[in-house]
């Protein structure tokens, strides 16, 4: 994985969507930055980070991850190998369906993953820094561009989609308590049953989560 760094960019998201769209990019590549001034959270929000806080996204070749990784899913088996990354150096978090990462009651992070020309484009934002109170961050002691080599050694071993959904089902029941934007509508999650691929059954509709 080549990984390049930025002190400021509009969107580290953005910046790849563009370079994948126009041909420039046609391998794995990671774009890490200090910085960034418009950055993108699910559903096209923005989302506003602090320098020093972990922002990254790479391109990944569709080909070279799991055959039994559901297209739609794919969000939540980035977002939870990073919530695993987390929890090992010393982080507490916990995965909300399908891409935001909590610590407790308080998000503290998140990953949009959308595909195009082969290629996942996931971007993930996590926060290092100190910000207000309804938000959290982590607590580590590790600088970023180690975060960002350790979280790429996780995804080289590639681990099946099953192997991670049977972790997340374990601990979907923390989403209970939550809601999700379905049609731009926040539902209780409460009223969902987690199906095999990764999406939630609600009145009878299945509900994925590529976003």
């Amino acid at each position: 994985m080549e990984i390049r760094y930025f002190e400021k960019i509009p969107s580290t998201q953005n910046y790849l969507i563009e370079q994948v769209r126009s041909g420039t990019i046609d391998s794995n590549i990671a774009i890490v930055a200090k910085e960034q001034s418009a950055g993108i959270g699910s559903r096209n929000n923005s989302w506003i980070a602090k320098e020093g806080d972990l922002l990254f996204s790479f391109c990944y070749k569709k080909e070279q991850l799991p055959k039994d990784l559901p297209i739609s899913s794919a969000s939540i088996y980035f977002a939870y190998l990073m919530k695993e990354l987390l929890c090992e150096l010393g982080g507490e978090c916990w995965l909300k369906w399908p891409n935001d990462i909590y610590i407790k009651n308080k998000k503290a992070g998140g990953v949009v993953t959308q595909l195009l020309k082969g290629f996942y484009i996931v971007g993930i934002g996590i926060n290092l820094v100190k910000r207000e109170e309804k938000f959290a961050y982590f607590h580590i002691k590790k600088e970023v561009p180690e975060i960002v080599k350790l979280y790429f050694l996780l995804l080289k071993k590639a681990p099946k989609w099953q192997e991670i959904f049977s972790k997340f089902r374990l601990e979907f029941e923390r989403n209970k308590d939550y809601t999700a934007t379905i049609h731009g509508v926040k539902t209780p999650i409460n009223r969902a049953l987690l199906c095999d691929d990764g999406s939630l059954l609600i009145d009878n509709e299945r509900i994925y989560s590529l976003r």
